[in-house]
């Protein structure tokens, strides 16, 4: 791989505490490789072989109800990692996962990082971290559904996007409405409401592009008690 791509993979959370060494060896065998739009990476219930770091564009892992419906459990983009725990433990995929855009993922095999662990066991530490991490952005996406209101989630999904320190910000939308609206846990109709109610702070939608008068009035917007979000149209 480039050396750019390397870069990239090293500051991940699967390999940002792995010695040099372990993460050199881990790459030599990892390859590149490009999705298109809509395709599918892996299915629910495929058996785990491999780790995926995000080297451009976006990826969606979602799961099928007995019911048909579409729960999506989270959205990985550059330099996010994926599937780590259950590719260690050869296990089956609970969660599918597809492009959300044309995208290229970094594939690295389980078993070239398990070699690595049994020779090396502080390696573990760099896992333990990544799982960690998801197990942390999970249980905000409870805290979140259960204690904010809609506006107040895609609020701070906008504030997670935004490039901006501080002042008015553009945030590009980076994947469509359809799909923002699983991953915040609402209904493509009620995210549209929500973004209705953010004009009160500020906010202005036209097509992809999100308008933030100030970054500041919407971060105290997101860390109002919901009762009073509620009260102000939230």
């Amino acid at each position: 791989m480039k050396p750019e791509l390397i870069a990239l993979a090293r500051r991940s959370l699967i390999l940002a505490s792995a010695p040099e060494n372990v993460a050199r060896t881990v790459l030599d065998s990892a390859r590149l490789r490009s999705f298109s739009r809509g395709e599918t990476i892996f299915l629910q219930g495929e058996r785990a072989t491999a780790i995926y770091i995000v080297a451009e564009g976006w990826v969606k892992l979602y799961r099928i109800a007995p019911s048909g419906a579409e729960a999506v459990v989270g959205v990985f983009t550059k330099g996010s990692s994926f599937g780590e725990a259950v590719a260690f433990r050869h296990d089956t995929y609970p969660v599918a996962a597809e492009a959300v855009t044309d995208c290229a993922l970094i594939r690295i095999e389980a078993d070239a990082f398990l070699r690595q662990i049994r020779e090396n066991p502080e390696v573990a530490i760099s896992i333990l971290s990544a799982t960690f991490a998801h197990l942390h952005s999970l249980v905000a996406q409870v805290e979140a559904l259960k204690a904010q209101t809609g506006a107040q989630r895609v609020a701070e999904f906008l504030l997670e996007l935004a490039p901006c320190p501080d002042g008015a910000c553009e945030v590009t939308l980076p994947y469509d409405k359809v799909l923002i609206a699983g991953r915040l846990g609402m209904k493509p109709e009620s995210l549209s409401r929500a973004f209705a109610r953010l004009k009160d702070q500020g906010v202005t939608i036209k097509q992809n592009t999100a308008h933030i008068d100030d970054l500041a009035t919407l971060r105290d917007y997101v860390e109002e008690d919901p009762a009073l979000a509620w009260s102000k149209g939230g």
